[in-house]
């Protein structure tokens, strides 16, 4: 069994049942912190002193407070901390039950389980730590379609250069513009107006805003 865990959560009623569902685990220590920047400097500290955690789990949203922060995230610590530790295994346990995010966090920043949050949550995060710490993946069943989802594959590049315009404000005619300017394919508005609603269904955020789109884009790095 693991022997050091890091635990990431800001929600003392969470934080309880991930202590709860730790307590009969065969573990030797597991440290709490409710910031993300308190993660980072404990597992910076424990492989400066050759004792590294071998799991963190951690939610993705933390309540902004008084204190300034750096990391406001969960995905923000992940990708920080995999980035100084990529041996580091990692669950995550959030309400967030959008696929695309979900799939994202499995395929971009290769976290090892997603634990939803809800009401047999003890079980399953004692689930959820044998499964990984004997070598597989795992995640909530009610989620479990999304792991078999390649619905993020079908964004390309030109995908990623439409988002990253539309988040600096630019309209699609102003787009259009760029992409014949730069000989990019589909640079008519028609096109444009096309893959902004075939990415609008692939990232589920479906609104005759653009505002959301560019939101979910933004959260999974892809603008």
């Amino acid at each position: 069994m693991f022997k050091k865990i890091l635990v990431a959560e800001d929600f003392d009623a969470y934080n309880v049942a991930v202590r709860d569902a730790l307590s009969t685990l065969d573990i030797s220590e597991s440290a709490h912190v409710s910031y993300c920047d308190d993660a980072l400097i404990k597992i910076k500290k424990s492989l400066q002193d050759e004792e590294p955690f071998d799991l963190l789990i951690t939610d993705l949203s933390f309540k902004p407070d008084h204190r300034e922060i750096v990391l406001t995230s969960g995905q923000e610590l992940i990708a920080a901390a995999m980035e100084i530790q990529p041996s580091l295994k990692v669950i995550v346990y959030s309400i967030e039950d959008r696929p695309s995010l979900v799939q994202y966090l499995f395929d971009e920043l290769e976290i090892d389980g997603y634990v939803l949050k809800g009401r047999e949550n003890i079980p399953e995060i004692r689930k959820a730590v044998a499964k990984i710490y004997n070598g597989s993946r795992y995640i909530s069943p009610e989620l479990s379609h999304v792991l078999n989802n390649k619905s993020l594959d079908e964004i390309d590049e030109t995908d990623r250069k439409l988002l990253g315009l539309l988040s600096k404000g630019l309209t699609q005619m102003q787009i259009s513009d760029i992409f014949k300017t730069d000989g990019t394919k589909g640079a008519s508005t028609s096109s444009i107006e096309k893959r902004i609603a075939r990415l609008k269904t692939i990232l589920r955020a479906e609104s005759k805003n653009i505002g959301p789109l560019v939101a979910i884009a933004k959260e999974l790095g892809l603008a």
